[in-house]
């Protein structure tokens, strides 16, 4: 078994479908893909079909033949050997960047072994699936473009807030290590529907999958479920709006646990679009077919989750350290009054789920 250093660079960076970006990734035009002096001494085909699932040898070898892939500094041929550093130039339209480049996220901190980045909505972290979309470790590759770069933890798109990458493969193994151990401290802020009567409290609730559910990855709060613990803190009230933002502190790592913990005690998360809804929510979405009314049932395009806040040791020395996110102005104009609030009539009631367990 693989070192957890070595994972990542065996995978493309935690997924085959996605290799080192150059800088000169523009839209509209063909990917450039940066060759790991690791990998040098590959034949071209079979190194582009292991990093690219779904693309074999025959494939990548007709693509060569065709010039849709060449290398920027020499004639290519199937069966020539990578080069460390050779600069590969794809001209696939699954693999190609399509539609417009995002900004770059904003940089919150940075040393010589550590960037983060305050990942806006709606931005994936890492390209998945079979087709090129910008993620934040694409555009954090076009700034740094020279070093090796490892994604440390995931947020969904819609979840908006801190990122934090290492610099180099030693920084990336302390880190994961770290992560793995739980030495980590992840806090988020959590906007809900609802007025929270409490100040502070703590749920103790098992997560599986959702019993009964027709959305396949819904969990919920089963007892043959994994422990899952969850901290919450009111931050602020906001009767005028229904809504309370709360600071969320996960002790566990369980799928979606802070949406299932919410919803859990009667308080989903406002704009979620599985959590505190009709199934026929999401299923409407997921079949392109928005159903009648969703902008007013959803209230927000987007599910109000922010990572706000991390405490991690540094892989210098192990000395704690604390980096931030400032919440995302969307979330910030939902409190401020700036964005106008939607609320269907069944939400923000308490109920009784998390009375005997």
């Amino acid at each position: 078994m693989q070192e957890l250093d070595e994972v990542d660079h065996a995978l493309g960076d935690e997924q085959a479908a996605d290799p080192d970006e150059a800088a000169e990734l523009v839209p509209d035009a063909p990917r450039v893909l940066r060759v790991d002096p690791r990998d040098a001494g590959m034949r071209v085909d079979v190194y582009l079909s292991l990093r690219f699932e779904g693309w074999s040898r025959s494939r990548v070898a007709a693509s060569i033949r065709t010039g849709q892939v060449r290398s920027e500094q020499r004639g290519l041929k199937p069966s020539s050997t990578i080069r460390g550093e050779e600069r590969l130039v794809l001209d696939i339209p699954r693999l190609a960047p399509r539609g417009p480049k995002p900004p770059h996220p904003p940089v919150v901190f940075e040393d010589r072994r550590l960037v983060a980045f305050n990942k806006p909505p709606g931005m994936l972290a890492h390209p998945v699936g079979r087709t090129f979309v910008w993620g934040l470790i694409n555009l954090a590759r076009e700034l740094y473009p020279n070093e090796a770069l490892h994604l440390l933890h995931r947020l969904d798109k819609e979840t908006s807030g801190l990122m934090v990458l290492a610099r180099d493969d030693d920084a990336n193994r302390v880190l994961k290590r770290a992560f793995k151990d739980r030495r980590v401290e992840k806090r988020y802020l959590a906007l809900v529907r609802g007025i929270v009567p409490w100040e502070t409290r703590e749920v103790d609730a098992p997560i599986g999958q959702a019993i009964g559910s027709p959305i396949l990855l819904k969990q919920g709060v089963r007892d043959d479920g994994a422990t899952a613990q969850t901290a919450f803190r009111v931050i602020s009230r906001h009767p005028e709006r229904q809504l309370t933002l709360v600071e969320c502190a996960p002790k566990t790592g369980r799928t979606h646990q802070i949406r299932v913990h919410l919803d859990h005690i009667g308080f989903p998360i406002f704009g979620d679009k599985i959590y505190g809804q009709d199934p026929e929510v999401f299923l409407s979405l997921y079949a392109e077919r928005p159903m009648p009314g969703l902008q007013a049932i959803l209230g927000h395009p987007r599910q109000c989750l922010h990572a706000s806040t991390l405490t991690l040791p540094h892989p210098d020395g192990g000395e704690e350290i604390t980096l931030t996110a400032p919440l995302a102005a969307d979330m910030v104009g939902l409190l401020t009054g700036e964005f106008h609030v939607e609320h269907s009539e069944a939400s923000g009631e308490e109920d009784s789920a998390d009375a005997p367990e």
